[in-house]
């Protein structure tokens, strides 16, 4: 039988965004589009709303659900420095 974990391990994945930002970036100098990167990278709206119905119908969730949110948009952000990096260096040569 499987051994589950306590819920703060599988939260301690949302301390390392710069990982999956690099994984991301590593598919866009593969030449993954980057829009279609951030996208993929993105909560879409439609799963935010469903998100919040299901926080209000279940409290106690509500707060994996914004550390999703806000661990996806730092993921973003870190992944939009290195592309516009990129960019100016790029321009550079």
């Amino acid at each position: 039988m499987l051994e589950q974990q306590p819920r703060d391990d599988k939260l301690s994945d949302f301390e390392y965004p710069q990982r999956e930002a690099a994984f991301f970036y590593g598919l866009f100098l593969r030449g993954h589009s980057a829009e279609k990167l951030r996208l993929d990278i993105s909560v879409p709206q439609d799963v935010l709303e469903k998100w919040d119905r299901e926080a209000r119908r279940v409290p106690e969730i509500r707060d994996i659900f914004e550390r999703i949110v806000e661990y996806r948009r730092r993921v973003l952000a870190i992944f939009e420095t290195l592309v516009v990096s990129d960019a100016r260096g790029q321009r550079l040569q």
